[in-house]
């Protein structure tokens, strides 16, 4: 699943309504159609220092957080979200990420069984 920052701000800071980060939820939607990818907009991923912004998710696997994207990443986005959907090991592969992805990594956040106590 691909989750898109609705309420993310362009570079200027610009309130202007429909904010970049839904034009670039619709941009990533018409982009993802036909492609299996399942893509949500959600108000605030709370990177808003990286600006427009974006989470790779998939069950039972790593989860991915992007930020500094742009309007123009949304191809970039679908074609890392396919990346990740083929991966075998639940991980985004390096070869083969669109910079955007690479650049703009923020974080990498464990699937919850791995953080269980073993005890």
């Amino acid at each position: 699943m691909l989750v898109v920052c609705s309420s993310c701000r362009d570079t200027a800071g610009s309130d202007a309504r429909p904010r970049a980060g839904e034009l670039l939820g619709n941009q990533v939607r018409e982009t993802a159609q036909g492609t299996g990818v399942a893509v949500r907009q959600a108000e605030c991923l709370g990177n808003c220092k990286r600006r427009l912004s974006a989470a790779l998710l998939r069950d039972g696997c790593w989860s991915y957080v992007f930020g500094d994207l742009t309007e123009d990443d949304a191809p970039d986005l679908v074609a890392g979200a396919l990346l990740f959907a083929t991966s075998t090991d639940g991980l985004l592969p390096w070869r083969g990420r669109p910079d955007c992805l690479k650049r703009g990594l923020v974080a990498r956040i464990p699937p919850l069984a791995i953080l269980e106590d073993p005890s």
